[in-house]
């Protein structure tokens, strides 16, 4: 572990270097990809400073013990071990758990869409409700957030929503959040207080271009058609909708979100890739892959992921285990969703550490 800490040092410094670089800096994109990578090895590196510290004062306490003669001296150098090896050991797994390589597509950005489930009203008022929290969260790690589509509830909330997320690490910090979310709460509508179970689901899907998996530019028919839906004339005069075809595999997919024909290619593109990508996936995954992602779910929208339970005040994260799974909807509900994604990462990383 210490020559693979030394080589990522050794390119920490030299991104430093870069970042100083007046023809690095004058280049936008290149400085932005340098800074990128930079802030990525960062907490890495000051995990290492700190494990090589106490490394190196776990050694020197241990050489005390065999070389000195002198009873206090070799009680301090007991004392100091007992404290500096539990301490060594956690480093460690932070490193190791740092150290995990991460998912290429952690750092894409995402379409994200809620769309009410089951409960009819009270499933769009939900909605409306992850919309807010999401909305919240986002705006706290400083991400830009464009609608792309939406189509209001009839009395209130949504029955689909599509957003544009942008920034760092988007997918990375949302990929958990595909599936369904089940709310158990009284309906301001139920005259008699019962509580009532509605649902609605969150789709993720990382922003990709062909380059990422091997697609051939020719292997893909498109087609664009005339949309229809909430967006009225303008959107029935043109031909806005997008489809694309995947001639070798026969995968569809196609967006009708959006008023642009651009940003339709956008989504329908992403749609396409992932549907091939997931495909692929499937083929080649081994037994032990598919462990790890029944973990943490595989994000199916038929799979109940978790529930927010207003009269207990509780959100239960179905996929997390023991006391690890219940939070305080209080704070969910306000956005406050890192415990959760912290949760859920460490539970894949260890899942990647098993299998080694």
């Amino acid at each position: 572990m210490l020559d693979k800490l030394q080589a990522l040092r050794e390119k920490y410094i030299h991104l430093e270097e870069q970042l100083s670089d007046p023809g690095i800096v004058a280049d936008m994109e290149r400085s932005k990809k340098v800074n990128r990578e930079y802030k990525k090895l960062q907490p890495i590196i000051q995990a290492a400073d700190k494990y090589e510290r106490v490394l190196s004062n776990l050694d020197n306490a241990r050489s005390m013990l065999t070389s000195e003669s002198d009873p206090d001296m070799r009680d301090l150098a007991k004392d100091e071990i007992e404290i500096l090896e539990p301490e060594l050991d956690i480093l460690e797994s932070e490193l190791k758990t740092l150290l995990t390589p991460r998912d290429p597509e952690d750092e894409k950005d995402v379409i994200f869409e809620i769309r009410s489930g089951t409960g009819g009203d009270e499933a769009a008022l939900f909605a409306g409700d992850l919309y807010r929290m999401y909305g919240r969260y986002f705006a706290a790690q400083g991400w830009e957030v464009e609608v792309v589509d939406e189509n209001p509830g009839t009395v209130g909330g949504y029955a689909k929503l599509v957003l544009e997320v942008r920034g760092e690490n988007v997918y990375g910090k949302l990929k958990f959040e595909s599936g369904a979310h089940r709310v158990q709460r009284v309906p301001d509508t139920e005259a008699k207080g019962r509580v009532h179970t509605s649902a609605a689901t969150v789709a993720v899907l990382p922003m990709m271009e062909p380059e990422d998996i091997d697609i051939r530019k020719e292997d893909i028919r498109t087609d664009v058609f005339r949309a229809s839906g909430a967006g009225g004339q303008h959107v029935n005069r043109t031909e806005s909708g997008v489809r694309f075809t995947h001639l070798p595999t026969g995968v569809v997919a196609e967006s009708t979100e959006s008023r642009s024909q651009h940003k339709n290619r956008e989504i329908a593109m992403g749609r396409l890739i992932q549907q091939i990508r997931e495909a692929q996936i499937q083929k080649e995954a081994s037994a032990l892959a598919f462990a790890r992602r029944s973990l943490v779910g595989s994000g199916d929208r038929s799979e109940k992921i978790r529930t927010y339970n207003w009269p207990q005040n509780r959100v239960t994260d179905h996929r997390l285990e023991g006391d690890n799974k219940n939070f305080n909807l209080d704070k969910v509900i306000e956005g406050d969703l890192e415990p959760i994604i912290e949760a859920l990462t460490i539970a894949d990383n260890a899942a990647k550490l098993q299998e080694g």
